[in-house]
């Protein structure tokens, strides 16, 4: 173990669901922290003396750090305990937010949004690698729609609410309110989550070594479509209800609170159909949002009929990470932190990708064209997904664990019991050992 550093040997297969909770209430404070200024533009850029669009450049800047810090955040914390490294970027958050409260100017505000955008990409290239140690193998999917939770939780409510608390206390008051809250979960994270030793030395060549895994790049090309099909959509859903639907401001802000809301039975669906037969399910996220795009270029003059759409459309639209970040964590065991951070890399990517897109498309052609953009980006990736078989990794598929448990028993039937053997919290073999580099 020259290159590892595994995790202390522990008893038992509780899984630690109070340090999942807390990272559920880390990722909700997260988004509502990222897209708070959405619905506080205008207050924002009158009270520090910049217009809305620059303004408005603070999501993105969030966004472009959040793609670097992905890519970086794994080979930077080296050894460091992966606890200490999300106390850390929690404590990012919390400094982000003082200072967006403080700000005097234009160019802090832009220093708290990249600082923001750091904690982003941090957490969440750790984030499924440190679910895979807090609970057993099986536990992973139901751990996955809690930490999802959080985020349909944020989704839904963060923008109607810092738009109304804004009116009564000020865009200061507002982000001065997740202060607390963000502390807490800092507490929280100190108590609740054990020592995460690092497993292994990550540097660039790891990303390398995982990209070039044929049925990871398949998986990555088409997680990364479906991910832009659904921000082409979502970005400008705003101009479409108003433009087609018709729909005043009262009227809109009721539609995404339906679309929210509808992310909460995506994530409980998701957690418990994601299983072994999670290669069915990979298809199915653009299949649905994709369908759902067309259908409210069919019926969008009609409100009831745009409500339902919605609310499938969000339902999907949350399972949609339970849906991927379960098939990274069943097929890429041995390298999961390199993984995750390529995924992240890939969904941030895809996010500002979308919204370019469906700006050009908006601006060039019409709102019609930008959805039909989006469909035509979630058919991309059904066609590179297909059945969900060729994203496999071979090495993880029950005939070769049937046949090599096997083959291993057999073998090593006489053979004495490790004195030291390395597992995780569930009872399992450490899924830091290398086991295959797949194809």
């Amino acid at each position: 173990m020259t290159d590892a550093t595994f995790i202390n040997v522990k008893s038992g297969t509780g899984a630690a669901w109070g340090a999942v909770l807390s990272m559920a209430l880390c990722v909700s404070m997260l988004i509502a922290s990222e897209f708070m200024p959405v619905s506080l533009l205008t207050p924002m850029a009158e009270g520090l003396g910049a217009t809305e669009g620059q303004t408005g450049q603070a999501v993105s800047v969030s966004g472009i750090f959040a793609v670097v810090a992905s890519l970086l955040v794994t080979t930077l914390a080296g050894r460091l305990n992966r606890k200490a490294v999300l106390v850390g970027l929690t404590a990012l958050m919390l400094v982000s937010l003082v200072l967006v409260a403080v700000a005097p100017n234009f160019a802090v505000l832009m220093l708290a949004r990249a600082a923001l955008g750091v904690s982003i990409g941090g957490f969440w290239a750790l984030a499924t690698a440190v679910i895979m140690r807090l609970v057993p193998a099986v536990e992973v999917p139901r751990a996955l729609a809690l930490i999802y939770g959080g985020q349909a939780i944020a989704a839904a409510f963060a923008a109607p609410m810092g738009s109304y608390m804004g009116g009564l206390i000020g865009w200061r008051g507002v982000f001065w309110a997740l202060v607390p809250i963000v502390a807490v979960n800092l507490i929280w994270h100190l108590v609740a989550l054990p020592s995460l030793p690092a497993r292994q030395r990550q540097n660039a060549r790891g990303l390398v070594d995982v990209l070039r895994r044929p049925y990871f790049a398949r998986g990555l090309l088409a997680a990364t479509l479906t991910y832009g099909a659904a921000m082409t959509m979502f970005t400008y859903l705003r101009p479409f209800l108003e433009r087609v639907t018709g729909v005043d401001v009262t009227t809109l802000s009721v539609l995404l609170l339906i679309l929210g809301s509808a992310g909460f039975i995506g994530t409980w669906a998701a957690g418990r159909m994601v299983g072994n037969g999670v290669a069915a399910l990979l298809s199915l996220p653009a299949i649905v949002m994709g369908g759902c795009t067309l259908a409210l270029l069919a019926a969008g003059p009609s409100l009831v009929a745009t409500a339902a759409i919605l609310a499938v459309w969000g339902a999907m639209n949350t399972a949609t990470s339970v849906i991927w970040m379960g098939w990274m964590s069943q097929n890429v065991e041995d390298a999961p932190e390199a993984a995750g951070s390529l995924m992240v890399a890939a969904i941030q990517a895809s996010i500002l990708l979308g919204a370019v897109l469906g700006g050009l498309l908006l601006d060039g052609i019409s709102i019609r064209a930008t959805f039909l953009g989006s469909a035509v980006l979630a058919a991309l990736a059904v066609l590179v997904a297909g059945n969900g078989k060729r994203l496999l990794n071979p090495a993880t598929q029950v005939g070769f664990h049937s046949s090599a448990k096997g083959r291993y028993h057999e073998d090593h039937a006489n053979d004495p019991e490790p004195q030291n053997p390395a597992r995780d919290r569930a009872g399992q073999p450490d899924r830091a050992a290398p086991t295959s580099q797949g194809q």
